[in-house]
């Protein structure tokens, strides 16, 4: 006859699970309230808003939940924001600029914004003064790729006059991509032997709640056709999985970095017709816009990026402080190629390694890599990282869940109209970070090191 389990053995697992759903519940209101009622300049506000909903992540990531109920809250703290302006970030406003010159039959990489606003312009419908005047980077040639475009296009063809449907168009889309992530997340968990229950710490994360949905950054885009790629070639599609990259760098650029990984996993021939298939996926997308005059234009904006650009950095603002001590001015325009460079050499540096066998591996060097590439770039905005989540979520290492709870400290810099960082915050955070990467890395390296004595032993 079984034992049944003491009565009070029952109860913190029942309790737990009250506090669980309570927990959720309390965190729909939460992100209602970020999403309709907290502006840019509501600092305190944000962050405490932000705190409680990141410790109710933390809380019930690490419960016994039923998985389908976390994902499903996960989907809902998303559409809470539907109907909301994006209230920490105006990009969305140069989106749904560029998809109104496209809706028009207008490139968006050949002007500037502001020559739309001269007499010998075309007339194009919805690009008025006061929308002008919200765009935060008006001086500058738009950079978005030509999957995000299309995007912008579809927003602006199915709302053409309002600019909250727009964003509801493009909202819908990032949902969409964000389930996809989900979904296949989960199933890669599945495949690597690794607790399911490891999607929620990106699901449910708050930063890639506010930042991709709520605030309407294509990297929830980015990050569904690279999962989708790696979730390829566990079948060893190869020709698929390049699509899907394609696209992923058709909507950003910075999975580019992960391709010399990509050749140590499927060795020289097969990664020729992986690279030859992503160009030509890449062909299709540019084609349409591209021409001599664009291919400058956004060579010169990506050249700014790395030479006027700068916020929430680490090693970068180390030696601007060092520049301004010893040169006496800002030398980003050296430090800002410099370490780009150091960043690519380090990348191909560790793609020197003998063959990455499974994905998880390569998943854990593409991880590896960005890590690298964040912590010597001169701009790192909080949705930077959600790449680096969804990555890290199929390892063990939880600096960038860190990472992400302290990111939202570089809303500091928005508390007044007149923009400036706080840079005590943006020291305790990489100080914080950096702490908790050591303590992993360390901690790593032990366990492998127990792994390779025991297997000697046997």
């Amino acid at each position: 006859m079984k034992n049944k389990p003491a009565p009070d053995k029952l109860l913190p697992r029942s309790s737990s699970h009250a506090t669980s759903y309570l927990a959720l519940g309390l965190s729909a209101v939460a992100y209602a309230v970020l999403a309709y009622a907290t502006p840019r300049t509501g600092f305190t506000q944000l962050v405490l808003l932000y705190a409680f909903v990141f410790a109710a992540y933390l809380y019930v990531s690490q419960q016994r939940l039923k998985l389908w109920h976390g994902l499903a809250a996960a989907i809902l703290f998303r559409l809470v924001f539907l109907f909301s302006v994006p209230a920490l970030s105006d990009d969305y406003v140069r989106f749904i600029w560029d998809g109104r010159l496209l809706a028009a039959g207008l490139s968006p990489y050949l002007h500037l914004p502001q020559y739309f606003l001269t007499p010998e312009a075309p007339q194009v419908p919805g690009l008025t003064r006061e929308l002008y005047q919200q765009l935060n980077s008006p001086a500058y040639y738009s950079v978005y790729p030509p999957l995000s475009q299309a995007v912008f296009w579809l927003a602006v063809k199915l709302s053409p006059a309002s600019t909250l449907g727009s964003i509801v168009v493009m909202r819908l889309v990032l949902l969409l991509a964000e389930t996809g992530s989900i979904l296949l997340l989960r199933r890669m968990l599945r495949k690597m032997v690794l607790p399911e229950k490891y999607v929620l710490l990106y699901a449910l994360n708050p930063l890639v709640i506010l930042e991709l949905t709520g605030n309407l950054h294509f990297e929830a885009l980015m990050i569904f056709f690279l999962l989708l790629a790696l979730y390829q070639l566990y079948y060893h599609r190869i020709v698929l999985s390049a699509v899907a990259l394609g696209l992923a760098v058709g909507t950003k650029l910075l999975p580019l970095m992960f391709l010399p990984f990509l050749l140590r996993k499927l060795g020289p021939l097969p990664f020729a017709v992986y690279s030859l298939v992503v160009l030509l996926t890449l062909v299709l997308q540019f084609y349409p816009l591209m021409s001599p005059q664009v291919l400058l234009h956004i060579f010169d904006s990506i050249n700014l990026y790395f030479q006027k650009f700068e916020f929430n950095a680490s090693i970068y603002y180390l030696l601007r402080w060092l520049g301004f001590r010893f040169a006496g001015y800002n030398l980003i325009a050296l430090l800002g190629p410099a370490l780009s460079l150091v960043a690519l050499a380090a990348i191909l540096g560790m793609a020197t390694v003998k063959r990455l066998g499974s994905i998880r591996r390569l998943a854990g060097y593409m991880a590896a890599a960005l890590t690298v590439y964040l912590l010597l770039a001169t701009t790192v905005h909080p949705w930077y990282l959600t790449t680096l989540l969804a990555l890290t979520a199929m390892s063990h290492f939880r600096f960038a869940v860190t990472w992400s709870g302290l990111a939202i400290l570089t809303y500091a810099a928005y508390r007044t109209s007149s923009y400036r960082e706080d840079l005590a915050l943006v020291t305790l955070e990489y100080f914080i970070v950096f702490l908790w990467l050591l303590v992993e890395l360390y901690l790593y390296r032990q366990r492998r090191r127990h792994a390779n004595l025991n297997e000697a032993a046997v």
